[in-house]
């Protein structure tokens, strides 16, 4: 990935010293972390460690999109967050955070819903998303919005007690020249309405949405640095009760409508009547 270098100040060296320290990271690559500008799709259960450690790690800019306001019952997982923050939109709650952490770094907040619409334009915008969304329509138009963009994501999911995550680069094509899977080859179509129901109805447990986007924010750093085994093609699963990480492979589906042999889709046009009823 192409960065301009940044020199570190020396408060930023003192700051980041033991991840310079690393020798996967260094002086090179915290200057490429702080020249790096991600987008974080939902300041909430995912998107709250996203954000933490994005921002405690040096990233230097980060942008988030969120429409909602925080409310008492998101504290118990969504992090980034706290009580005095109630009624505040969660964009602008997750700024303040964000500048008590790591004053260094800069926030761009978009404080709307991602619709066809404004998807491109903003995707575009940042060498990386991470998508911490909790409704098939949004990741879907994440996926397309990227693949278009040619921006790697790094997307997340949750269950009551169970998370799953893996990145999509499919606009690359792998060693052998075949295209890379994206999200429509590992999920053709969306669950029926009605059958995954809400966090609303199902519940959760906080420190799931904490471990997996804790792995999350690992995984964004790994693709800013070009660092170890990517999770493209790999869809990392875990279980909190028996405590199980779990690893399967797949593989780009050629019927997929998105990159497959035959494309129909072009654009995000399709999107605007999907997301018209959500």
């Amino acid at each position: 990935m192409a960065y301009i270098p940044t020199m570190l100040t020396p408060d930023e060296i003192q700051r980041y010293k033991r991840q310079l320290a690393l020798k996967e990271i260094g002086g090179e690559g915290q200057q490429k972390l702080k020249a790096a500008r991600v987008l974080i799709i939902g300041a909430g259960g995912l998107g709250s460690p996203v954000i933490l450690y994005l921002a405690a790690a040096g990233v230097g800019a980060i942008g988030i999109i969120d429409d909602d306001h925080v409310s008492l019952d998101n504290l118990h997982r969504q992090i980034v967050h706290d009580t005095s923050g109630i009624g505040t939109v969660k964009t602008q709650s997750a700024a303040e955070t964000i500048a008590r952490i790591n004053p260094e770094v800069a926030t761009e907040l978009h404080t709307t819903r991602l619709v066809a619409e404004n998807a491109s334009d903003i995707v575009r915008a940042y060498d990386i998303v991470a998508d911490g969304s909790d409704n098939f329509a949004t990741r879907y138009l994440v996926n397309d919005a990227c693949f278009f963009a040619k921006r790697p994501l790094v997307s997340a999911a949750l269950g009551p007690l169970d998370g799953q995550l893996t990145t999509f680069r499919a606009f690359e094509t792998d060693e052998q020249g075949r295209p890379r899977p994206s999200y429509r080859c590992l999920f053709p179509e969306p669950p029926t309405e009605g059958s995954v129901p809400p966090c609303s109805e199902a519940g959760i447990l906080g420190p799931v949405a904490g471990v997996i986007g804790s792995l999350q924010a690992v995984e964004v750093v790994k693709e800013l640095l070009g660092l170890g085994q990517s999770l493209v093609g790999r869809l990392l699963l875990y279980e909190a009760l028996s405590a199980r990480f779990t690893t399967v492979t797949y593989a780009w589906d050629p019927e997929n409508p998105l990159n497959g042999k035959s494309p129909r889709f072009f654009d995000l046009s399709h999107h605007r009547v999907a997301l018209a009823d959500v």
